[in-house]
């Protein structure tokens, strides 16, 4: 082979996407959206000790229903990306590697994330009486 013709990397033209890659992707842009959401939660707290007009209009922004949307997907992306991680953390010590393992694991973060986002959710509003 000449210096010419190196190998080409697997790509995706190359491969079909299957449902873990998918969630690998996935899981590196809840980890992207996690820390941008994380600066707004950050900026929220910040304006807890300016004037006060600061933290209404962030109130109000959260109140609204591009906030709480915002808020459920950030909450959706912390529980999907604890869930995926401690899935990493099988494999880093070798448990869930075959097909069939990896499959099931992929269902089962993604289920339980809902799970727990919805049942986070439900128990917030619970204690705010509904709101």
């Amino acid at each position: 082979m000449t210096t010419g013709q190196r190998p080409l990397s697997p790509h995706l033209q190359i491969y079909k996407p299957e449902f873990t890659s998918a969630l690998s992707i996935f899981h590196r842009i809840t980890g992207t959206g996690l820390a941008l959401g994380t600066l707004l939660l950050v900026y929220w707290f910040f304006t807890l000790v300016g004037t006060g007009d600061a933290f209404v209009k962030m109130q109000i922004f959260w109140a609204s229903g591009f906030g709480r949307v915002i808020l459920f997907a950030w909450s959706y992306a912390l529980f999907y990306h604890l869930c995926n991680g401690v899935r990493h953390l099988f494999w880093d010590v070798g448990i869930g590697f075959d097909v069939a393992a990896a499959r099931r694991s992929a269902t089962a973060v993604v289920l339980l994330s809902l799970l727990m986002t919805f049942g986070a959710w439900a128990w917030g509003l619970s204690l705010l009486g509904g709101s």
